[in-house]
């Protein structure tokens, strides 16, 4: 057998491999809920977009369920500072007045939601887009902070998990946008509209794509990630701390879903391409994979 030959029959081992190492967890998967929080350099770099989309359209295919949440932090804040809107965050939350707010329906319903829908269809699977005040799908109020009014900023109060069950054949592509019963829209945190969403779905798991390998033991220490915790070590790495401003939100959601009966929730890498199949769909993953 000559080298090309010998070469190409290894490539194919490794790729059936890589699909032989998948099949337990296709099998152990199949119809299972998995809510995805979409953000951070994923949302912005073309060729991470692509992967992430393609990384969606499989999961469907292969027959789970996912249901992806974003936000779009970045791009509301560069059109502020277009229109001359103030940008301020308190505990990594936005302060959303009535312009702002205004503005964060235009960029998340109008435009990335769209965006994202097209993205994962061209990809192969089906999407629709939403956010909260379709059908309700989001009841929010307005959250307090004992740091000052936040505007039109929102906690989640209820969630309609019906609207997205009868979308059961395609991708739900939710923005971070909720409504009251008097029809204010308000601004919610995506990281905490997934962790709602994951517990009154009974997700089987919820995955934060971050622009960070995970949680670190250290924030010091790049080599202290934390490959898998319990929430009882998140709980007290927040109470003390131990983690940066904008990550609360995060801790916090997974903290809600897995008290609510999710199984595991997942900080990853979203700078690292298929990174959502990496930690699904492998022995190793990526990441932090935090448990009840």
């Amino acid at each position: 057998m000559g080298e090309s030959a010998s070469q190409s029959t290894g490539d194919a081992d490794e790729r059936i491999g890589v699909l032989l190492e998948a099949l337990p967890y296709i099998r152990e998967f199949a119809g299972a809920t998995i809510v995805i929080k979409y953000g951070g350099a994923a949302m912005t770099a073309p060729e991470l977009k692509a992967s992430f989309a393609r990384d969606v359209a499989l999961l469907k295919l292969v027959g789970m369920q996912p249901v992806i949440v974003h936000g779009g932090g970045p791009d509301i804040s560069s059109y502020s500072d277009r229109l001359g809107l103030e940008v301020r965050f308190v505990r990594g939350l936005r302060v959303t007045d009535a312009p702002t707010m205004e503005l964060v329906k235009m960029v998340l319903v109008g435009k990335i939601n769209k965006e994202i829908v097209g993205q994962i269809t061209v990809a192969g699977a089906a999407a629709v887009g939403l956010a909260g005040d379709d059908a309700r799908l989001i009841t929010a109020t307005k959250a307090e902070s004992e740091e000052g009014d936040l505007g039109w900023v929102g906690r989640v109060e209820h969630i309609d998990a019906r609207v997205l069950h009868r979308l059961s054949d395609f991708v739900p592509v939710v923005a971070s946008v909720g409504i009251d019963a008097s029809g204010q829209s308000y601004n919610i945190n995506a990281d905490t509209v997934a962790g709602a969403l994951a517990a009154a779905l009974g997700a089987r798991k919820v995955v934060f794509l971050t622009d960070i390998e995970g949680l670190y033991a250290d924030v010091e220490d790049a080599g202290s990630l934390i490959s898998e915790c319990d929430l009882a070590k998140v709980e007290e790495m927040v109470s003390g701390g131990a983690v940066s401003t904008g990550m609360i939100p995060k801790l916090e959601a997974v903290s809600h879903a897995l008290r609510s009966g999710v199984r595991a929730a997942h900080i990853i890498d979203g700078r690292q391409p298929h990174a959502v199949l990496i930690e699904i769909l492998t022995e190793a993953g990526i990441g932090t994979k935090v448990v009840p």
